[in-house]
């Protein structure tokens, strides 16, 4: 028989503690089902359950001590409760109240933590994306390819302690192109590398990979090779305008072995869209400072000089992207200006990158096919030649002006430099730039002399309108 000296230390407060105990009850329940589903015997079917096992462990030991933690608080609230006097207190009250807004708030942090979890399961009844209206389940992505670090890496990372982060998400939802499963093979040799070791030296097979859409790439754990006897980069006030020291590139995937190869254009091939970059002094040096003509008879052309353009919005020009391919000369001389560019181009058989970086600038390793990585209304000009040319289809080009409309700020200016198409073709061209409805400052066409006006360059600045709604 139970002492009937319990019910009277306890008083009125028996129905408050019969209730808590009916709480606790409820909460290890609730970490019995929540733990079975983890341990389903569905998991055990599957040919990669071990492996698979081995990544649950961490969630359902994050999972167990989150109910530890939440039945250790009810033990705890109940002993500190059967020690109370019998006078109930309005304090005490609110004590109680807040002790089970605390119990509910952990319940729910652990089914946020639960459904997060789900896509750890090694069984393969995963759960939807959050933001999912499909039943599709997450995991058939990971389940696509063999190698085990494309697994890992695609396969949705949990928080831990099962909260939501600072970006107001419940995990990190790591990003591959939709173009990596149609290159599946040349992805999983990507990706077939030792952890912690030293990668490959396959940045060709990376960069074969982003221009054909399987981009954004995954990360990779290993080490990235370097030039073996790498020299540090020539002060900035030489840098400029000075070939970098050839030790400090991988030439093993180039024709050129060497800058002054590149200089020189001795191969003529590989890099056709910027066949001069690399000659700093009688090519790039002049570029946008000096007007040359299209052709030795004729004053036409389609070049403007940068102390004309800065004239338009005097003041107002600080920041910027040049989208085009080349060595970085267009920041050279913008930031003689102040202004600061970032330069977005990919290794067309050049170092470009690497040039640009040594030269003391910034590169920007990029595509055309990825969305620019820049927030919108932020840029105050964009820069782009020898780089969106006739090859481009319509809707594409579309897309890519309306990704750059969304980073320029209103009253930014958009620089097109040499555009170059078909002489048919240039009024469809024409028309794609034409439905930003941006101000017209300069606008030229220049037929191209040794194609018989059959080919044109296109070249034009514009203004971004306010557009206030």
């Amino acid at each position: 028989m139970r002492n009937p000296n319990f019910f009277q230390k306890f008083g009125i407060r028996r129905n408050i503690h019969v209730f808590i105990f009916l709480l606790g009850v409820l909460a290890l329940m609730l970490s019995i089902s929540t733990l079975s589903r983890f341990y389903s015997l569905s998991s055990l079917i599957r040919a990669d359950a071990f492996c698979n096992h081995i990544t649950n462990g961490e969630t359902q030991s994050e999972m167990s001590k989150a109910m530890k933690t939440l039945v250790r608080k009810i033990e705890t609230k109940i002993k500190e409760m059967k020690e109370l006097s019998l006078e109930v207190r309005k304090h005490e009250r609110q004590e109680y109240i807040a002790f089970l807004a605390d119990i509910l708030g952990v319940m729910e942090s652990m089914q946020r933590f639960d459904e997060t979890h789900q896509y750890m399961q090694g069984s393969g009844i995963g759960v939807a994306h959050p933001l999912s209206r499909t039943t599709q389940h997450r995991d058939e992505i990971a389940e696509f390819f063999l190698i085990e670090e494309i697994r890992k890496y695609v396969k949705i990372k949990p928080n831990r302690l099962g909260k939501q982060n600072f970006m107001g998400a419940n995990g990190t939802f790591t990003s591959i192109g939709h173009a990596c499963f149609s290159m599946k093979k040349e992805l999983e040799e990507y990706m077939d590398y030792d952890v912690g070791d030293f990668c490959k030296d396959d940045w060709r097979l990376a960069q074969k990979l982003m221009v054909h859409g399987c981009d954004p790439l995954p990360r990779r754990r290993c080490l990235s090779r370097a030039p073996q006897l790498y020299s540090k980069p020539f002060p900035i006030n030489e840098s400029m305008w000075k070939l970098p020291d050839n030790r400090n590139v991988r030439w093993s995937q180039y024709r050129c072995k060497n800058f002054t190869c590149l200089a020189n254009n001795n191969t003529r091939k590989g890099f056709f869209k910027c066949a001069d970059c690399f000659n700093l002094t009688n090519h790039e040096m002049p570029r946008w400072m000096k007007l040359v003509p299209s052709g030795p008879d004729s004053n036409l052309t389609s070049d403007f000089l940068i102390t004309d353009v800065l004239k338009i919005k005097p003041g107002e020009i600080r920041i910027g992207l040049d989208f085009s391919i080349g060595t970085g000369t267009f920041a050279a001389r913008m930031r003689e200006y102040d202004v600061t560019i970032v330069s977005a181009t990919i290794n067309l058989g050049a170092p470009f990158n690497e040039m640009i970086a040594l030269r003391g600038l910034v590169p920007l390793y990029l595509t055309i096919n990825q969305r620019l990585p820049f927030f919108d209304n932020t840029l105050d000009i964009i820069h782009t030649t020898r780089f969106l040319d006739g090859w481009i289809d319509f809707q594409l080009l579309d897309f890519i002006l309306y990704d750059w409309d969304r980073i320029l700020r209103p009253g930014g200016l958009l620089w097109i430099d040499g555009f170059f198409c078909l002489h048919r073709d240039l009024d469809d061209y024409l028309d794609a730039f034409k439905a930003l409805r941006y101000k017209k400052h300069i606008w030229v066409v220049v037929p191209k002399l040794d194609k018989d006006s059959q080919e044109v360059f296109f070249s034009a600045v514009l203004e971004k309108p306010p557009r206030p709604f």
